[in-house]
């Protein structure tokens, strides 16, 4: 499938705002009258009111319609939402670090030193010492797995993919991505951005992805990939992604949102997971999930990373983050790499392969995943959302996901297991599943 992603051009007039003209009472030295500043047209503001407010209708007609939770208390299996005690399984918290005293504490101390906000973007005045000594220590956590490595820190995963496509598409005018069918909407935004040519490719095929590699005559080519697709929770076949693109001299960029810190001996991610290196491979791992923090950050040759520094425009143009959370991530990267790091993974795995050995009783679809997202299908958008609205009567705290994030007709549940759950925790959610299994029409 091609497709040839432009945005609209946007308009770039700008509206002159000057001082009114005085009026002829306020200056009888001025022999002409002076002219009345013209009215603005009428907006229709209610017709596109009730535009909007018909599209709201319509989503909620087809079970669409988004909502806000509040939650009260840290991100935790056990929390409060609106004053109501839950058992979540619906966080990327995969190691339970967000709620961790000591990375907590570490956040203090950030603040204590660095002060709330860093004042301005990076290339101003922003880039603290603490944002320095994160990239590096992340680069050296990369260093084995892409050669001549350098790390940026961006505020968010979502803005560091907009800068690595936009960049990339800024080389030569001309470069083409090849996406997978499943990749984050992050990356499907970013390659919109830079306006570049994107072929997409279907979920897992790499004989299709070769032959479109065959077929192009572009001079930079990038295949775009996450590691861990957030939704099914399945992971994308690195090591033979990696031999195509060396073949035809391509870029691998590999989204790690969801393998950072879950993935590898030391957690150090998926590429120590497949213990693959090249200099082709352009590395993005985000912070704010198993890291427990926030923000997220790009490795790659130190030469791509100077690149992305000098056109990445979410990276250019935006406030840096606060120096306290490279403060506190530092304290993150301690704990993921230790030995009580590699018992939490150990932990969620056991976690897993209890689900999936005692989840029995459904007549819903659970899909083959290793990693702590666990999706069970249901299908329609409005039971799935049934099915979730009955597991928080119970106090158990699980989101239903629905077209467009993914395909229509697998609305499903997105259970995501902690380090931080118990097993007597996750035996709750699967008795729950389990019975609620029983009486549904299938």
């Amino acid at each position: 499938m091609t497709t040839k992603q432009s945005a609209d051009s946007a308009a770039t007039g700008e509206a002159k705002q000057g001082n009114a003209a005085p009026s002829p009472k306020s200056s009888p030295s001025n022999g002409a009258e002076a002219s009345a500043l013209p009215l603005q047209p009428e907006f229709s503001n209610l017709k596109s009111l009730a535009l909007i407010q018909r599209e709201l209708a319509s989503l909620e007609q087809r079970g669409l319609r988004r909502s806000l939770r509040q939650a009260d208390t840290p991100c935790a299996p056990r929390v409060q939402v609106q004053g109501r005690p839950l058992l979540a399984f619906c966080s990327n918290d995969y190691l339970g670090l967000a709620a961790d005293g000591r990375v907590v504490e570490a956040l203090r101390e950030g603040a204590l030193k660095y002060g709330a906000g860093s004042g301005a973007s990076h290339l101003i005045s922003g880039h603290s010492r603490s944002h320095a000594v994160l990239e590096e220590r992340l680069a050296g956590w990369l260093a084995p797995f892409v050669p001549s490595s350098r790390a940026l820190y961006f505020s968010t995963g979502y803005m560091a993919n907009l800068g690595i496509m936009t960049a990339l598409a800024a080389m030569d005018g001309q470069a083409e991505f090849f996406s997978e069918a499943l990749n984050h909407a992050s990356i499907i935004d970013g390659m919109r951005l830079a306006r570049a040519t994107v072929k997409v490719y279907a979920h897992g095929d790499i004989q299709a992805l070769e032959q479109l590699l065959t077929a192009s005559t572009a001079a930079t080519k990038v295949v775009v990939t996450d590691s861990v697709f957030s939704m099914d929770g399945d992971l994308a076949p690195l090591p033979q992604l990696l031999q195509l693109c060396e073949r035809h001299g391509a870029w691998l960029v590999v989204d790690d949102a969801h393998g950072f810190g879950t993935m590898g001996s030391e957690g150090h991610g998926v590429l120590q997971h497949f213990n693959i290196r090249s200099e082709h491979l352009i590395y993005l791992g985000t912070l704010g999930k198993a890291a427990g923090v926030s923000g997220a950050f790009v490795a790659a040759h130190a030469s791509v990373v100077d690149w992305l520094v000098q056109k990445a425009r979410s990276y250019i143009y935006t406030t840096a983050s606060a120096p306290a959370l490279t403060h506190a991530l530092l304290t993150s990267l301690d704990i993921i790499e230790s030995p009580e790091g590699a018992q939490r993974r150990a932990h969620v795995q056991s976690l897993i392969q209890i689900l999936r050995a005692e989840l029995v009783s459904r007549p819903w679809q659970l899909l083959e995943s290793d990693t702590s997202i666990q999706p069970v299908i249901v299908g329609a958008n409005g039971d799935a959302m049934n099915v979730a609205a009955r597991l928080l009567d119970q106090g158990l705290w699980v989101p239903a996901i629905r077209p467009p994030t993914v395909p229509p007709g697998t609305a499903r549940l997105r259970v995501t297991l902690s380090a931080a759950h118990t097993a007597g925790e996750l035996r709750q959610l699967i008795l729950a599943l389990n019975e609620l299994g029983k009486g549904w029409a299938i």
